[in-house]
């Protein structure tokens, strides 16, 4: 399993509650627990989780759970990332509302609502079913699994639905497609990294701070004074 928790924006580091968290598991058969942090990038995954994910295929894991920041509208690299997308919610996250905007939800392969013993989960089921019944069809619609992670309930249908959804990705050669957008999608997030490591040297020294002073004082605008920098770094 792959836990991936923010860095801080000011001091860099990590806490990563998750490596704590998992403590009593780390010894059971056949299961490796590694905690990444984000290191600044967006997304709500680490750039080096793609690459992490490889190791451990090589390293013969049949199975890598990768875990993101958290919830949120924008953290949603990890639907490029994983085969099947799995989106987790408690009883009381929200209304219908916030059910039909959060992009989040929109790249879900299938939902959990978890401590399905709370009140309120059946209120969380219909307002996730309002939210299926708004989207184009795909040919997929997500289930919807409840669970109570705390006694082990529900467990057996949530496994039965990941089956599912792989069987169905299998049967028409997505699972394939996605597999090759996934690599495509991680070449380019790499070479921008790299980009934006070089830009770090373009936006420094006297020319920049000539340009930077041209912009200050009116005489060109900030667009022009950016490619000015541009083509004489690439030329």
């Amino acid at each position: 399993m792959l836990a991936i928790d923010p860095s801080s924006p000011f001091s860099g580091g990590a806490i990563l509650g998750d490596r704590v968290r998992m403590q009593d598991h780390a010894t059971d058969p056949g299961v490796f627990i590694r905690s990444m942090a984000t290191r600044g990038h967006l997304g709500g995954l680490s750039l080096a989780t793609p690459q992490a994910v490889r190791v451990l295929d090589a390293a013969g894991k049949p199975w890598v759970l990768i875990e993101t920041v958290g919830v949120g509208q924008v953290e949603i690299e990890v639907a490029g990332a994983a085969d099947t997308t799995m989106v987790v919610v408690n009883p009381g996250w929200g209304d219908a509302v916030q059910a039909a905007k959060a992009g989040l939800l929109e790249i879900a392969d299938l939902f959990v609502v978890n401590k399905a013993d709370r009140d309120g989960a059946a209120d969380t089921v219909r307002d996730l079913e309002f939210m299926l019944d708004l989207s184009l069809e795909s040919g997929w619609r997500p289930p919807i699994v409840k669970t109570v992670a705390s006694r082990g309930e529900g467990f057996e249908e949530l496994w039965e639905a990941i089956g599912a959804h792989r069987a169905f990705l299998e049967a028409d050669g997505r699972l394939a497609a996605r597999r090759t957008r996934r690599i495509r999608d991680e070449l380019r997030a790499i070479v921008v990294e790299r980009l934006y490591e070089k830009a770090g040297t373009v936006c420094a020294g006297e020319r920049f701070d000539e340009l930077a002073a041209a912009v200050e004082a009116r005489e060109i605008d900030p667009y022009a004074a950016a490619e000015s920098l541009l083509s004489e770094t690439l030329s």
